[in-house]
């Protein structure tokens, strides 16, 4: 009776072990594999869409509400921060969870969809770089600011912490192509620190981290460390060449 009590229980523990292995792999490798081929399409659809019709063409959408959830990546910006400039350099509001416009990171070999917001489930979980709500848009006064996942999900910015000054990061719209240059860098800061996607971005937890007057700058955020969402790692570029697409 003693065996067989402990065979059953060497069954449970062997199938509650291939159980656990299953989800991990479907998280760290299936949820990746996917959310990046989606990603990948998007870019490709923005691209025929960008080469089929004029920015004439282009209906100006409604603005939806915000939904951030503060995760994948993202920090929970006080209101009073995202003011992120008037001049519009890309003049059409995009639709709430709308792609809209291309990253690319020459030095991470990354190619991503930038969509409006930062929800999980209709943006970062896409494999998507999500634009904060509020803050400028792609080429314009203030501060363009964006979350990515770094684990899961397609992990666009999984290796954003390799990069250095003077790295490019390029977003490119229906309009134009920005080309923003790498300037400084925070590995860590709390995933409350608005201040960090603010016009004139600046870290309210290290304030040492940041600038003190107005620019065109570039906002990435995204969990660190590894495998968790305690923190945020933050790198901030400016604005160095603009051009027609």
């Amino acid at each position: 009776m003693l065996a067989r009590g402990l065979w059953v229980a060497a069954e449970a523990a062997v199938t509650l072990g291939v159980v656990v292995l299953l989800l991990v792999v479907h998280q760290l490798w299936w949820t990746n594999r996917q959310a990046a081929e989606g990603a990948l399409r998007q870019v490709r659809v923005l691209e025929r869409e960008w080469e089929g019709s004029s920015p004439a063409e282009e209906q100006n959408p409604a603005t939806a509400a915000d939904g951030r959830d503060g995760g994948g990546g993202a920090v929970v910006p006080d209101s009073s921060e995202t003011d992120g400039g008037t001049a519009s350099a890309h003049r059409r509001t995009p639709r709430w969870e709308q792609a809209y416009a291309i990253l690319r990171i020459p030095r991470l070999g990354l190619v991503a969809p930038v969509a409006e917001g930062t929800a999980k489930r209709g943006v970062l979980d896409k494999g998507y770089v999500g634009h904060y709500a509020g803050t400028a848009q792609p080429g314009q006064p203030g501060n363009f600011a964006v979350a990515g996942h770094r684990n899961t999900h397609g992990e666009p910015f999984r290796y954003l912490n390799r990069l250095r000054a003077g790295d490019a990061v390029e977003v490119e719209t229906r309009d134009a192509v920005f080309t923003y240059r790498v300037d400084q860098r925070l590995p860590q800061t709390s995933a409350g620190d608005g201040g960090v996607i603010a016009a004139v971005p600046r870290s309210g937890v290290k304030p040492a981290y940041g600038y003190g007057e107005p620019g065109h700058y570039l906002t990435m955020t995204t969990c660190t460390p590894e495998y968790t969402s305690r923190y945020r790692l933050v790198v901030w570029g400016r604005l160095a060449s603009a051009r027609p697409r």
